[in-house]
């Protein structure tokens, strides 16, 4: 069966409403919850992820927020963090992994993180046994691929396109995924513009897919009360998930 991977900003509106949204997820079919940690400069991220991000922040989005919602989802669903370098950095990254270590936290998702800087950081995650999840993109040659997926962990992070999230481009995707499994057998996830109409195309060859932005944007619509909010994301899940497992 395919897997879904699910996003969502942490801590918006409130650290309550993230522990239920994402619980809610899980029974949806939401296989990995994929936990933001709001940031000023999120430049992997297209413009609905952003203003989650600037929402959080504006409310005084603090680390012992993403803390307190991590130790009530991570015992109840596989979970990971998905943030940019510099808030680990400042943290610490072994202060993370530590706080990972403790909550239950499987690994994390670092788009700015380089293949080659993460090496650098490698012994940390084995330390803790945490994944730090790799990222493939269509402008990568065969050399290239075979170097970041041949030791990934968990899942390997196939970008849809290059560009930013939820901007809903596409390409050509066949010869990556066949050059990835050529050299690794680590599931291979699609992420970038997958929502409820595009999922069953883009999960074509590859083991699941990554969804973002078609969720956080009615996370972020002021418009919808905050059950309504859970109903229309766990609706979203469940046609995707069922959509490409057809």
């Amino acid at each position: 069966m395919k897997k879904l991977v699910g996003y969502i900003t942490s801590s918006v509106p409130d650290n309550n409403f993230s522990v239920d949204l994402a619980l809610s997820m899980k029974e949806a079919g939401v296989d990995t919850l994929e936990l933001g940690i709001p940031f000023s400069d999120p430049v992997a991220d297209g413009p609905v992820i952003e203003k989650a991000n600037q929402i959080a922040l504006a409310n005084n989005f603090s680390l012992n927020d993403l803390f307190e919602v991590s130790s009530k989802i991570a015992p109840n669903m596989d979970m990971l963090w998905m943030g940019y370098m510099n808030p680990f950095y400042n943290y610490g990254l072994e202060n993370f992994l530590k706080k990972a270590d403790e909550f239950g936290v499987n690994g994390m998702i670092v788009p700015d993180l380089p293949f080659e800087e993460a090496q650098l950081v490698k012994p940390l995650f084995d330390k803790y046994e945490k994944a730090n999840i790799a990222f493939v993109a269509p402008t990568h040659h065969e050399n290239r691929i075979k170097q970041v997926v041949q030791n990934a962990q968990k899942f390997i992070y196939m970008v849809a396109y290059a560009g930013i999230t939820g901007s809903g481009q596409s390409e050509d995707l066949t010869y990556i995924i066949e050059t990835v499994k050529k050299y690794s057998n680590t599931p291979l996830y699609i992420g970038f513009g997958v929502d409820e109409k595009t999922c069953k195309e883009k999960s074509k060859g590859v083991d699941g897919v990554i969804v973002g932005s078609a969720f956080v944007k009615h996370l972020i619509d002021t418009s919808l009360s905050n059950s309504e909010k859970v109903d229309r994301i766990t609706k979203i899940a469940k046609e995707i998930k069922e959509k490409i497992n057809e």
